[in-house]
């Protein structure tokens, strides 16, 4: 996407802070088209593939994974990057990127990580994607990482305490500041959260865990549904639900963009910059559509995620992960070399991460980039 084409307010590579190490600008691509394209052939996006959304890898082979998930998120991205003319390339990038350090097992994966590392400086899945492209990914002969732009890493790490911020340089200084990311970093953080809800409803239905009936409380669904309902009478169960949550999703991105488009159109931003000086953020909802949208998260919590066979799988996955921290802590001789002792080129930066303890770092590392079927093959392996 050239410039001209682009608000005001968009990120553009030209005006990019820059990477971590300097290198030679690429003949045919710019450098959030770079970034990309280095998150996309990296393994821990490859991994992704095999870690869970919510059900279990082999809970089905037609459920979200964090791979797909991730792919969902870039297309509503760029949807909505297109119409607000933000930079797409760097909203691609960021929506690809920002689950790279997400656990095996979802949410209760982390969960159990980070009770395991609470006397270690705790676990996040948003520092652990920026570890892994800024350090743990390690392919290239002059760094360690992707060494990807700021705005990229800027975008991916979405929240940060102001103790950690203190140690991770340029891109936690916000979080000191109380300033704000690119507009496209606030886009990828929405286009994230309207993806994960509206497509949990879908994979809720299909496991059979969630029925029409139910999601008929939610005020939304149920307004969305009549009109589906209204419009095709004749259709199957299955093709109501998805036109539901087409119809429902359509009005969300709808709603964000002329509602960004407004708050845009007052602060009168004529740079990226100001968009980070904001007093409020610049991209969002509207508060009658975020209202909806956390009672949908809300129903979501309550019926799907703490669903008994939901739970069940979870509590499963946490004893996996506390047993793997517990025996690799213990004997670190169990994991690959280069996580039981980084390379020394390796070491500097990777500490400077978030690393007060080395040692338990190194082994949430490993267990964080582990996919589900090869955790419970390890666990199989070193806890039975």
């Amino acid at each position: 996407m050239t410039e001209r084409l682009l608000a005001p307010y968009a990120s553009t590579p030209e005006q990019s802070r820059g990477r971590l190490h300097h290198e030679p600008p690429s003949r045919y691509r710019n450098d959030f088209q770079r970034d990309r394209d280095r998150i996309i052939h990296s393994s821990a996006f490859r991994r992704l593939e095999y870690k869970t959304q919510v059900f279990v890898n082999h809970e089905g082979d037609l459920y979200r994974t964090r791979l797909t998930h991730s792919l969902e998120v870039a297309q509503v991205g760029r949807t909505v990057a297109r119409a607000l003319k933000l930079n797409e390339d760097l909203i691609e990038a960021v929506c690809l990127a920002h689950d790279l350090g997400h656990t095996p097992f979802g949410h209760a994966g982390q969960d159990a990580l980070n009770a395991c590392m609470r006397d270690y400086g705790g676990f996040e899945h948003n520092f652990q994607s920026l570890r892994v492209v800024d350090a743990l990914e390690n392919k290239y002969p002059d760094f360690g990482g992707l060494n990807l732009t700021f705005e990229t890493r800027e975008g991916i790490l979405k929240h940060c305490s102001r103790k950690n911020a203190r140690r991770i340089g340029d891109v936690g200084q916000r979080f000191l500041d109380n300033t704000r990311p690119s507009a496209e970093a606030q886009l990828a953080d929405l286009a994230d959260s309207i993806a994960y809800n509206h497509h949990d409803v879908d994979d809720g239905f299909r496991s059979g865990l969630l029925t029409i009936e139910q999601l008929e409380e939610v005020p939304v669904f149920a307004h969305h549904l009549g009109a589906t309902r209204q419009a095709f009478p004749a259709i199957d169960e299955r093709r109501t639900l998805y036109e539901t949550v087409r119809r429902m999703i359509g009005d969300f991105i709808h709603d964000l963009i002329q509602h960004s488009m407004k708050q845009l159109d007052d602060l009168g931003a004529q740079q990226a910059d100001q968009i980070r000086q904001a007093p409020t953020r610049a991209i969002s909802l509207s508060p009658d559509a975020l209202a909806q949208h956390l009672q949908l998260k809300q129903f979501l919590r309550a019926n799907l995620y703490r669903h008994p066979r939901v739970v069940a799988m979870t509590d499963r996955a946490r004893d996996v992960v506390n047993e793997l921290f517990a025996v690799l802590l213990a004997h670190p001789h169990h994991m690959p070399p280069s996580y039981a002792e980084p390379a020394p080129g390796d070491v500097d930066h990777a500490d400077a991460l978030f690393d007060d303890h080395p040692p338990a770092r190194r082994v949430a590392d490993y267990i964080a980039g582990m996919t589900d079927r090869y955790a419970f093959a390890r666990h199989a392996e070193l806890c039975t």
